[in-house]
């Protein structure tokens, strides 16, 4: 069924112009550890990881590059911190549509050979994501680029592509229908902040149409070095803040405001609001959703969960909580972050004369 069949939310273009790879309706479980051992028995996550390839994006790129074949573009710009690229570049492989990609200067090498993959030219540009000033000159050099009729320019953001963006609202109406019960709470981690946009949109719009009689609560999390919109968000503010980028959690690593404004009104009329978290502490639940819970998920996604565990020991939500987290991006993504979640546990190169006392009970 995937992302077209809703009746609302997602923008719908004709059946043959409709690009898929099967996105959309991934599992949610509930957690087994993590959650009971912070008091928390209703914890769930979104195995959002588990789309096409491997991230929530595919949700957008899917609904973008349907739009794009329904104009009749056939050249896609784009920019990236990673997962949207990646998406970006398996949809229009699909399509037949050219993509070049503008990306931050931090993707990590797995991300960037995943586009590659796909055909699409990646070009990395120094201070892109990271610096304020750099990221601004970028956005207007593409936006000039993309100035033509056969080309369109692709950033997984409302204020860019609201069309594309369009098909996050899905993860909204597939939980509606995962969960039973009502949710009282939604963790979704923030880079630009089309996400937590993307998925209060959705409830909201649940609420319209009266399926659901309240949204839950949706909360922003962001690593306390890329503050544009959490900290906003917490502190009644309106708008987000531009900010000299300092975490090193990949994939959340956005200087500019993009979504901010529009995030923090979605979340707030929720009655959501906005979390800070250490990169010490996401990669340490990165490591316990492997170890504890059998999710290999990249940093950027375990940061819903920290953002969580963090509300329930502050006592901002109750134990008796329904909680939802976004798990948003594989492990494969970010090599480098999986050799730090590994480097504890060896890989010995044996003798076969070695098997019995190496992997014995009593080793």
């Amino acid at each position: 069924m995937g992302l077209w069949h809703w009746p609302y939310g997602v923008e719908v273009v004709a059946a043959e112009h409709q690009v898929s790879l099967g996105e959309g309706e991934t599992p949610l479980v509930r957690s087994r550890s993590i959650g009971p051992a912070a008091g928390l028995d209703q914890l769930w996550l979104k195995l959002d990881h588990c789309n096409p390839t491997a991230s929530f994006k595919d949700r957008y790129a899917a609904v973008a590059i349907s739009h794009m074949c329904a104009a009749g573009q056939t050249h896609c710009i784009a920019t990236s911190s990673g997962n949207t690229g990646a998406s970006l570049a398996a949809y229009c492989a699909l399509a037949g549509i050219s993509c070049q990609i503008a990306v931050v200067e931090t993707a990590p090498e797995g991300k960037l050979q995943q586009m590659r993959s796909y055909g699409a030219q990646v070009i990395r540009i120094r201070g892109f994501g990271l610096k304020i000033d750099i990221t601004a000159d970028v956005f207007e050099r593409l936006e000039r680029l993309a100035g033509v009729p056969e080309a369109a320019l692709q950033v997984s953001a409302f204020r860019y592509s609201p069309l594309g963006m369009s098909g996050i609202q899905s993860v909204s109406f597939e939980l509606d229908q995962q969960v039973q019960g009502p949710i009282d709470h939604v963790f979704c981690q923030a880079g630009g902040g089309g996400l937590a946009m993307g998925t209060a949109t959705g409830f909201l719009t649940l609420v319209e149409h009266q399926r659901i009689e309240r949204a839950p609560r949706v909360h922003v999390v962001q690593p306390r070095g890329n503050n544009t919109i959490a900290g906003p968000l917490r502190q009644g503010k309106e708008r987000g803040q531009d900010v000299n980028c300092t975490t090193r959690i990949s994939g959340l690593q956005v200087a500019s405001v993009t979504d901010a404004d529009g995030t923090i009104e979605a979340c707030r009329d929720t009655d959501g609001t906005g979390y800070l978290v250490d990169d010490e502490r996401v990669w340490d639940v990165q490591k316990r959703l492997a170890r504890e819970e059998g999710i290999f998920c990249e940093p950027a996604a375990a940061v819903s969960v920290v953002g969580a565990l963090e509300a329930i020991e502050a006592g901002e939500i109750s134990a008796d909580s329904t909680v939802v987290c976004m798990i948003t991006g594989s492990g494969f993504k970010d090599p480098g972050s999986v050799e730090k979640m590994a480097e504890d546990m060896s890989c010995p190169l044996i003798d076969a004369s070695q098997v019995e006392t190496t992997m014995g009970l009593d080793a």
